[in-house]
């Protein structure tokens, strides 16, 4: 594994180095279009541009993706299956800690992972994903992301994505600025005395380069972006002993005709598939990722075993030119394990289940309250819910609303009654911020899953075999205990 992060990192090297020289090259020639011996200034504005950028990539960029894709964080009471798949994964890719998990409100299936290390990574999955899925081809999808981190993909990704991001600006700026600057070409017409031809040339080289260079780069991008994919469908075959459930995800995802809403070009590479659907083949040098009835074809010739070399060995069958780019090192120290044997098929009953729990949890995480009644029905009350109490539609019982409440209200009085002291009472506020500061209370009734609204308005979930007496709300921090009758 390690000689394979090594080897990834190598191949990319040049890679990355090529269009950071096309960046410096860019800023160079538009600092001498824009004024002769200038082209170290525009060469310092690039790398400047480049530096600023690089930063808040690196600090930020895993918060800026998640952002941008609408994903929200879940806890594992939201969807136990979901954590129990990222914790059998992270076990199997010995990640030193478990990646955080995030659910994005989108039918359409797909996935990515982000970090700039396996400390701070966190994983993605799409509603429309988790909801037609069964629980291998979810491992593989899982095990595919998680390799991502492993391998450092999404640091290299991120920050050739910068890079190709400052060659976009810079060339942007140059090109707009000569369009906005309508007489700019007849000055140097007009005095085209001594250098005043080279400098027209060198606008014209500049204009050019600013056109192509981000051109360029963006194929650069898109190459290294299709050659890691290859490794992580490698790595995923091996961390769940079963490529099947890679390949049967695989299919489903490229045979989803929903498109992913808050996807981008600057993003597309981070996705285990290409969000916007193209044509009958993405094999071209602009897509982000490869075929993917190419992966499917290699992950299902793998037969017996699976280890680099299995995959090696499948990935050359299908006839393609670098089907070779696995290191001869790590080749000869490869350990090839048998291939497990995958669940039974999920009838229609089963897909359905799987389909309502991904919508229950993105319920969950936008502020829904369950609400079981003793016919069996579970109401599902929005956030904006401002009632004590809702009338079953199917048996017509009335229903208290699950809150928590001040817990001990003769405690929050006696506290009260100290800060007094003498005086026999407390300012207005002081008996607020008292109030404000003592725990809540909810009772737990029964043994399945209930929720209920903190007095901030956020909703929490109390698992089946949540067994502790007391937890914290996720927004405002306070403390609420938990009794039982």
């Amino acid at each position: 594994m390690w000689e394979q992060i090594r080897s990834n990192k190598r191949r990319s090297v040049f890679l990355v180095f090529l269009i950071a020289v096309l960046l410096f090259i860019l800023g160079y020639v538009i600092g001498e279009a824009a004024a002769p011996g200038a082209g170290i200034v525009g060469l310092a504005v690039a790398l400047v541009v480049w530096v600023i950028m690089s930063l808040v990539a690196y600090f930020q960029g895993g918060k800026i993706l998640l952002a941008v894709s609408g994903a929200r964080e879940i806890a594992k009471e939201d969807h136990p299956q979901l954590f129990n798949v990222v914790e059998e994964m992270t076990i199997a890719a010995a990640l030193p800690k478990m990646p955080r998990i995030f659910i994005i409100d989108d039918m359409a299936m797909n996935a990515f992972a982000t970090g700039r290390s396996p400390d701070d990574a966190a994983v993605a999955v799409t509603a429309g994903l988790l909801g037609r899925l069964n629980r291998d081809e979810l491992q593989g999808v899982v095990a595919h992301e998680m390799s991502h981190v492993v391998n450092r993909d999404v640091l290299l990704m991120s920050m050739v994505g910068v890079m190709l991001g400052a060659i976009v600006m810079v060339s942007e700026v140059f090109l707009r600025g000569l369009w906005y600057s309508g007489g700019r070409s007849r000055r140097y017409r007009s005095s085209s005395r001594g250098g005043g031809q080279g400098q027209a040339v060198m606008v014209v080289v500049a204009i050019v380069l600013a056109i192509l260079a981000p051109i360029l780069a963006q194929l650069i991008y898109f190459a290294i972006s299709r050659r890691r994919e290859y490794l992580a469908d490698a790595n995923a075959a091996i961390l769940t002993r079963y490529p099947e459930g890679l390949a049967s995800a695989l299919e489903k995802i490229g045979g989803d005709s929903h498109r992913l809403v808050k996807a981008n070009k600057a993003t597309a590479p981070m996705y285990i598939h290409t969000p916007f659907k193209q044509g009958r083949s993405a094999a071209g040098l602009t897509s982000t990722h490869p075929p993917i009835a190419e992966r499917v074809r290699i992950l299902r010739s793998i037969t017996g075993n699976v280890s680099y070399r299995h995959y090696q060995q499948a990935w050359a069958q299908t006839g393609a030119k670098d089907a070779s780019r696995m290191p001869a090192s790590a080749l000869a120290a490869d350990k090839a394990l048998p291939i497990r044997n995958g669940e039974a098929p999920a009838d229609k009953k089963d897909a359905r289940q799987r389909m309502r729990e991904a919508g229950d949890v993105l319920r969950k995480v936008n502020q829904f309250v369950f609400l079981p009644c003793v016919c069996g029905l579970r109401l599902k009350l929005p956030p904006g819910f401002k009632h004590d109490h809702v009338r079953c539609p199917k048996c017509k019982r009335t229903l208290a609303v699950p809150a928590a409440q001040l817990a001990a209200a003769a405690a929050v009085g006696e506290t009260m009654r100290q800060q007094a002291g003498a005086t026999g009472g407390i300012p207005l506020a002081k008996a607020r911020a008292a109030q404000d500061e003592s725990p809540l209370e909810i009772t737990q009734r029964g043994r399945g899953w209930m929720t209920f609204k903190c007095s901030c308005g956020a909703t929490r979930t109390l698992a089946p075999n949540f067994e502790g007496d007391r937890l914290r709300c996720t927004q405002c921090g306070r403390e609420i205990r938990v009794r039982r009758p």
